[in-house]
């Protein structure tokens, strides 16, 4: 028995002593050089991570230890029709539900009937202003699982104007969070970044940026109010371990942020797969890397995961696609047991030191925005927009030259694989003529050119 216990007490090995053996094996070639390489978000990522990787990180306690909800976006254009999808959506598994309003002609009692607001967590996206709604949402102030998302930010950089005016549409967010006091109306659209091309180092320094305009908005606002919890909308991509670093250094960057303001250091993150990556040739992929994507958010700590239908980029809102991408969450919680264990990446050297890579990085970002005069200002001297463009065009450029590979798309081809009949919408970006303030930020799908070209090849 002493024997078989002394087998599995190996001798404690140093990193020193791994890199040592690994250099012998490289046999004359440089370490750095061969196994040490540099990501998008200029992140050097090592061949191995130790414990010795954690000295002087602050370790633990980064992701809550709260049960993440299957989550489900719904457009509202009727709100009876709404609350009736709603209702069969949870009957069927999902835990929470995202209304997307596009006009103020919405009666909040019908849309919320027999939802249980106070067990459901329901989130309001508002894309319009909200003054007509604010009497109505002030019925839903002791409920503390409603959130009111208007980003009025957003609207601007993703549409290049205000609805109304920069002071109008400021004045007015003020004006709904001393209304609401009690209901969540920080949002933050990260999301919008990453779908134009920005890397993650972007997306966490310009959604900091962004939440520190709201926070000093309601610090020098004579509103009054009580700070409510943030909303962190994020979009992931597919590569896994630097997605959940990057939700985890989100958390960690809100904390700094907020202790600076000295408001609650919670926040609510919801987690959605990119469009940027998806296809709409061999379109079933869009379900692995879906499946990825919602794993990487629900190790990262998201709070609410939802999913993007397969077939959303050329097809109309449908039940099965929703179903399908429903069931991918629901097997994903308790089929593959991930709702069952907390804080799963805790302690994990690697993500634990890209973690902590990312969020000095994206401070760093952060401070140089600020120094600069801030998001706002850096939007209107066109400087957020210029950095993206680079970034996505250098990973365009990957793309059309076959090193960043999206399987059935720019990899792997199906030649028989013809989509032309099957397009209900275009899964292409959209141009419009009218005149804005700024350049807006438009997401574009990386594979956009090159099904173009394949649809007028067929």
């Amino acid at each position: 028995m002493s024997k078989k216990n002394d087998f599995y007490n190996f001798p404690p090995a140093t990193s020193k002593a791994w890199k040592q053996h690994i250099q012998y094996g490289l046999k004359g070639k440089d370490y750095n050089d061969s196994l040490v390489w540099d990501s998008p978000d200029h992140i050097k990522v090592k061949p191995f991570y130790s414990a010795d990787d954690l000295d002087n990180l602050p370790l633990n306690g980064i992701t809550p230890e709260t049960e993440w909800k299957v989550g489900q976006y719904l457009s509202v254009t009727d709100s009876k029709s709404a609350n009736s999808k709603a209702l069969r959506a949870l009957e069927k598994g999902a835990e929470s539900i995202i209304f997307k309003l596009s006009s103020p002609d919405c009666d909040l009692q019908t849309l919320l009937k027999s939802i249980e607001t106070e067990k459901t967590p329901v989130h309001l996206e508002l894309g319009f202003n909200p003054e007509s709604l604010v009497e109505s949402l002030k019925l839903l102030s002791d409920k503390s699982s409603v959130f009111v998302h208007f980003d009025v930010i957003g609207q601007f950089t993703r549409s290049g104007n205000w609805h109304k005016s920069m002071k109008e549409d400021l004045d007015s967010w003020q004006r709904l969070n001393r209304e609401l006091e009690g209901i969540g109306t920080i949002s933050i659209d990260g999301g919008l970044y990453q779908n134009a091309g920005a890397n993650r180092v972007q997306q966490l320094a310009y959604m900091l940026g962004q939440a520190h305009e709201y926070l000093h908005l309601l610090s020098t606002g004579s509103s009054g109010s009580s700070y409510p919890v943030p909303v962190f909308k994020v979009a992931l991509n597919s590569n896994y371990f630097f997605e959940i670093a990057k939700l985890r250094a989100l958390r960690q960057l809100w904390k700094t942020l907020a202790r600076e303001y000295g408001v609650p250091e919670h926040c609510h993150i919801v987690a959605q797969p990119s469009k940027r990556n998806k296809t709409i040739f061999e379109y079933n992929s869009n379900l692995l890397r879906t499946t990825m994507e919602c794993m990487a958010a629900v190790n990262g700590g998201a709070d609410t995961v939802c999913n993007l239908p397969y077939d959303s980029l050329y097809q109309k809102e449908n039940e099965f696609g929703e179903r399908i991408a429903r069931n991918q969450l629901l097997i994903l919680k308790n089929e593959s047991y991930l709702g069952a264990v907390s804080n799963p990446s805790d302690g994990a050297y690697y993500i634990e030191s890209l973690t902590h890579q990312m969020a000095e990085k994206a401070l760093s970002l952060f401070k140089e925005l600020e120094a600069s005069g801030g998001l706002l200002h850096a939007l209107k001297e066109h400087t957020i927009q210029r950095k993206i463009k680079e970034q996505a065009t250098r990973e365009q450029e990957r793309f059309d030259q076959g090193t960043e590979i999206l399987v059935g798309s720019n990899g792997y081809q199906n030649p028989g694989d013809t989509m032309k009949d099957k397009l209900e919408v275009s899964p292409f970006m959209k141009f419009s003529q009218k005149k804005t303030l700024i350049e807006p930020l438009l997401g574009k799908r990386l594979s956009e050119s090159l099904e173009k070209k394949r649809l007028q090849d067929e």
